[in-house]
């Protein structure tokens, strides 16, 4: 039985306004819209037991509903609550910074020894590094500035102290810097709700799933919250080292994570009372982290870094590539996929060899530094390209003084997408925005606050770029599919009524700003409302 009309749609590929009936959670047909379906304002109230809703969306663009790729979600929850360092452009800068929140804590009469966490450090283009003994100026106050991509720390003497870590510079790269992300944790049950305010903003971005890759407990982490969570899908990835106890349990890529069995299909989670027609939280794919970060300079390459030399001038591995193999050969065995963390370029043909040598599926994550040989070996494995566009408006300076002579094949989204390789677009977050509408504005434009396109050879189209955003799901909803959609209150620049919405206007800045700042009217989980403006 149709529950909702969404009246006088506009979606891709249809030379007309058509109404969406929605039954059960799912799309139950799309029909040319009719006349006079709709009260005045926009609503019908319902008529008997049964009658479905009428929302006149009056030529609103309805699309299916955004994925973001690759979170991190308990880290996103937290940066809320952090001391933003982004702005700090030298260490002098960072520590005036600190001392002017240390100075507002002590006016609010926060405890003096209780830590101070920052986070969005971007150091690599500092005239010099950080070191513990400059940031021991703000004093005996422990101490920890994390990097934007979570791949180093700045950590002062007490909060080295605090932390039982001895380290000659204070500087903590790849796995040295994991404690620090711990020193302000709070309960589960405040994480938790600072997870469910993060899920509840996405949604109002339009999002209906992440990928999830948090790094303490994931699974034992959403089985806890399972039970009251109604916001968004989950998959939720298992760390490496977490990776015994998922194969014991004899978990799979897809299974449902917690929640009672409600349905047929083994269909799981959702509110109390509400029918759980589909899984919102399923297991995901194993996570390994094998190389580092373009901004730390660990990211592992085949030419050096520039100004670089010694042992680390070509960057490093966080796991030898036998050991990768093991690993995907293992989880492969056990019905999990594979996600594999690959930023340089020797990382990401690593990656792409352990894939070919063990059948695994899955994807590689950033794939930010790609030879033009490996670019077909993506497409043969169908290795899925997990990218996130905003890190190139993040990362171009820097790339452009680290790997001044390869910046054409850094971020190749067009060529990727040309030879046929899967994508998905994803944040990274808190690394960027939880916001797909950033991650597809740059993917079109290559460009953020005006400047000019960084290598715009390498733009997706509108189409492109949605299709990497739903899930699989296309760019327009269809019948029989899951009710998970998106209402936009304004108009997708280069999308038109009929075929021709691949045509781009002409000013990119133009065009980047108004994707950042879509409006979204409404979007829908499940057929279910998780925000609406309408």
């Amino acid at each position: 039985m149709t529950t909702l009309i969404l009246s006088r749609a506009r979606v891709l590929g249809a030379d007309q306004l058509v109404d969406i009936q929605v039954s059960s959670g799912t799309i139950a047909g799309i029909t040319p819209a009719s006349s006079g379906a709709a009260a005045a304002d926009g609503h019908s109230p319902r008529i008997g037991a049964g009658a479905p809703e009428v929302v006149d969306l009056d030529g609103r663009w309805v699309l299916p509903g955004l994925w973001d790729a690759h979170t991190h979600m308990e880290q996103w929850a937290l940066v809320r609550r952090r001391l933003d360092v982004a702005p700090a452009s030298s260490a002098e800068h960072a520590v005036r910074l600190v001392r002017d929140a240390l100075d507002s804590r002590a006016a609010e009469g926060t405890d003096a020894d209780e830590p101070l966490v920052g986070f969005g450090l971007h150091w690599a283009t500092w005239p010099e590094p950080p070191t513990a003994v400059m940031l021991d100026a703000v004093g005996d106050v422990p101490v920890v500035l994390l990097s934007f991509d979570l791949h180093s720390a700045w950590v002062n003497t007490a909060g080295l102290r605090r932390l039982g870590v001895e380290h000659p510079t204070g500087l903590l790269l790849e796995d040295e810097m994991l404690p620090a992300e711990q020193l302000d944790h709070p309960s589960g049950a405040t994480l938790d709700r600072l997870v469910h305010s993060a899920g509840q903003a996405a949604a109002a971005r339009g999002v209906v799933g992440v990928v999830d890759f948090g790094m303490d407990d994931n699974i034992g982490a959403w089985r806890r919250r399972v039970r009251s969570w109604d916001g968004l899908r989950v998959r939720a990835g298992v760390w490496y080292w977490d990776l015994d106890a998922a194969l014991a349990e004899g978990l799979r890529t897809g299974d449902p994570l917690g929640g009672a069995v409600d349905a047929p299909r083994g269909r799981t989670g959702g509110l109390p009372g509400r029918p759980a027609r589909r899984p919102l939280v399923e297991m995901g794919s194993l996570k390994v982290i094998s190389d580092g970060s373009l901004n730390s300079r660990t990211a592992c390459c085949f030419d050096p870094y520039a100004g670089s030399d010694g042992p680390d001038a070509h960057g490093m591995l966080n796991v030898p590539p036998e050991e990768l193999q093991l690993l995907m050969k293992r989880a492969t065995d056990g019905g999990l996929t594979c996600a594999i963390h690959a930023i340089g370029d020797r990382a990401n043909a690593l990656a792409l060899d352990a894939f070919e040598t063990t059948g695994a599926r899955g994807s590689i994550e950033h794939a930010q530094l790609v030879r033009w040989s490996d670019v077909e070996r993506f497409a043969a494995g169908r290795v899925t390209a997990s990218v996130q566009p905003e890190h190139a408006m993040d990362d171009r300076d820097v790339a452009e003084g680290l790997w001044p002579d390869r910046t054409d094949r850094a971020f190749p989204l067009a060529t990727l997408a040309a030879a046929g390789v899967p994508l998905a677009l994803g944040s990274d977050a808190p690394v960027a925005r939880l916001d797909p509408w950033f991650a597809i504005a740059s993917a079109v434009t290559r460009s953020r606050g005006g400047r000019e396109p960084w290598h715009p050879e390498q733009v997706l189209t509108v189409e492109q770029a949605l299709e990497a955003s739903t899930d699989g799901r296309g760019v327009a909803p269809r019948a029989g599919g899951p009710a998970d959609l998106v209402v936009l209150d304004g108009d997708m620049p280069g999308l038109g009524a009929h075929q021709d919405y691949l045509v781009q206007p002409a000013d990119p800045s133009d065009v980047s700003e108004a994707l950042r700042t879509m409006p979204v009217a409404g979007t829908l989980l499940d057929g279910e409302w998780t925000h609406r403006v309408l």
